[in-house]
């Protein structure tokens, strides 16, 4: 069965979490395409019927196992790649959560190579998704300030 998300008809919509533990956040490594190799959060596509929060919620849990409070937004990227014809190959829009972690110790899937909870400070030294950083920061202000402050 072909993936619908290569060479797509339209954007997909993915979630991702920068999950909060004792000052530190979950920072994971892809294991495989498109960001093979790349540390980001842990997340993944919006099932049809799904809330946002239903969808960070779940994918935290299949990827990890761990349990989340999702706090609010922490801020959005778009990834689109195109191939050498400079055909559209992936779009996604990733709307990226701050949240609370609740339980659980990283138990990773076959789509992740790594897990580790890092200080912000730490994640300039690896080779990252785009604006992670900036991401991992709104996050921990939501997380301190709460849901309903900026």
């Amino acid at each position: 069965m072909a993936d619908s998300r290569i060479y797509p008809d339209r954007p997909f919509l993915a979630v991702s979490a920068a999950i909060i533990r004792d000052g530190r956040v979950l920072v994971v490594q892809r294991a495989r395409s498109p960001a093979a190799g790349l540390f980001t959060l842990p997340g993944g596509v919006v099932e049809c019927g799904e809330t946002l929060e239903e969808a960070i919620t779940r994918e935290v849990l299949e990827e990890t196992a761990l349990s989340i409070e999702p706090v609010g937004l922490a801020g959005h990227r778009e990834v689109i790649a195109c191939d050498a014809e400079k055909r559209v190959e992936r779009h996604f829009v990733i709307l990226s959560f701050a949240a609370r972690w609740l339980a659980g110790e990283p138990q990773l899937n076959e789509e992740l190579a790594a897990a580790q909870w890092l200080h912000p400070a730490d994640i300039a030294g690896l080779e990252t998704t785009a604006g992670l950083d900036e991401i991992v920061a709104e996050a921990f202000r939501r997380v301190e300030c709460g849901p309903d402050r900026p």
